[in-house]
Parts: structure tokens; sequence; C-alpha cells
């Protein structure tokens, strides 16, 4: 049946919309290998941007030295470029059958990571309630429903309690600082002291959203606050 399925509906790529023969798992074999491209393994485990082991001295690089930064690690599926922020846009405005692609690269992301026997919750960084509603659904917390094996439980004891502007219509760095401050709370009697928490993310960009988080998780007396991410924005990816 699947055969003469796939004979009358031919596959279409999730992204490019192209045909893709059986088995093509969601994507064509060009959009796989651009985004395979993109999913390299070299990048500080600090901050998520691209990096040479050779550039990191005590797991620090070049371009996060001297930030502040309140999550103590990070781990990302790719880079914020071509099929994948194109996918990621898409889940973003809709198109949550792609959960099928993003949750298997968040999959592998996190099992490669340094801190993957240490999670004990995880917490998707929270919509506002009126976004939330608009769109009907967080791609934080689909994704994060995503992850396998479901080692550790998901916890929405993070909340947002402001409505901020989004992200990417601010100019600068500190103005996405100043746009997530003070924006999110924990709910009476949470779970999360003593905790080692992982947030979950679609992109980091400055990452003024996930330190937010990070620190008002502390602030609620987590232990530990790692950062899983499917994309880090602002990289050279030639």
């Amino acid at each position: 049946m699947q055969g003469l399925g796939h004979l009358l509906w031919p596959g279409v790529c999730m992204n490019c919309r192209g045909k893709i023969p059986a088995g093509g798992n969601g994507l064509c074999g060009d959009c796989w290998e651009n985004l395979i491209s993109l999913c390299g393994p070299d990048y500080c485990r600090r901050c998520g941007r691209d990096a040479s082991p050779y550039a990191v001295s005590d797991g620090v690089c070049p371009n996060c030295r001297g930030e502040q930064i309140h999550f103590d690690a990070i781990a990302r599926a790719g880079v914020y470029a071509g099929p994948l922020q194109k996918m990621v846009l898409s889940f973003k405005g809709g198109q949550t059958e792609l959960d099928f692609v993003l949750g298997g690269l968040i999959c592998s992301a996190i099992q490669a990571s340094s801190f993957l026997n240490d999670i004990e919750l995880f917490v998707p960084v929270p919509l506002h309630w009126i976004k939330r509603f608009l769109r009907g659904y967080n791609q934080s917390n689909v994704l994060a429903k995503r992850l396998k094996p479901p080692f550790a439980k998901i916890s929405a004891d993070l909340v947002r309690i402001r409505y901020t502007k989004a992200q990417p219509t601010m100019p600068t760095a500190v103005a996405r600082k100043k746009n997530v401050a003070g924006a999110f709370a924990v709910r009476h009697r949470h779970p999360f002291t003593g905790r080692r928490i992982c947030l979950i993310d679609d992109i980091k960009t400055t990452g003024a959203t996930l330190n937010e988080c990070a620190k008002t998780l502390k602030e609620a007396g987590a232990s530990k606050v790692f950062a899983l991410v499917l994309a880090v924005a602002g990289q050279n990816t030639r």
C-alpha cells in the first residue's frame, strides 16, 4: 500500500517542495546535503557560535570572551542559514509537520552534547499567552516533545509574564537584552530548586532570551542551566 500510495501521491520535499523518492525522510537529496553542511561539530560549547577547537581556550572562544552568559553550556543542531533557516521560519509559521525533520536534528544535538546525562528537567522557552494563542502552539514545546529518549520530564513552570516585541525587530544586542529583561518568572511551588535544567529554543542570536531565562531559573534555585537550540544565528558559513 505504501508503494502504491507513493505512485499516486509522489513524495514532496518539506523544504523546497521538489519530488522525493520513497524513503526520502522528508527532504530531497539536495536539501539534505545543504542541511548537513550547516550542522558541523566545530562550535563553542559556551556560546554556540562557530569556533575551531584550536581557538577555544578554557572553554571560551574569542567570540564570547568577556560576555556574561548565565547558562552553563549550549548544544546546537546547526547554523541559522540556508535550508535550516527556511525550515525554522516555516515551522514557526505554522508548518508543524517539519517537527519530523527538526526533531531529529535536535535529538542528534543533545546526544552529542556534554550535558546529556546531567539533565533533570526540560524547560521550553515560553511564549507570552497572547502570542501562544495567536500562533496556536509553542514551537519550543513541540521540539521538547520530540526529544528521545524521554529521559527527563518537561516543565511548563517557567512563564513569560510580559509581552515583548519580537527579538528580530530589535536593532542591537543591547536592545534585545532590554526587551526581555524581567520578562520571565517561575510559578509558585516550582520544581526547579537544586535541579539541573535544559532550556529548549529554536534560535539563538545574541542569547538575550536564553540568558534571561537561565538567570530567572538560577534565581529560583536551579543548580545548573543548559541550553539546547536548533540553530545559532550570526555566523559566517563560508
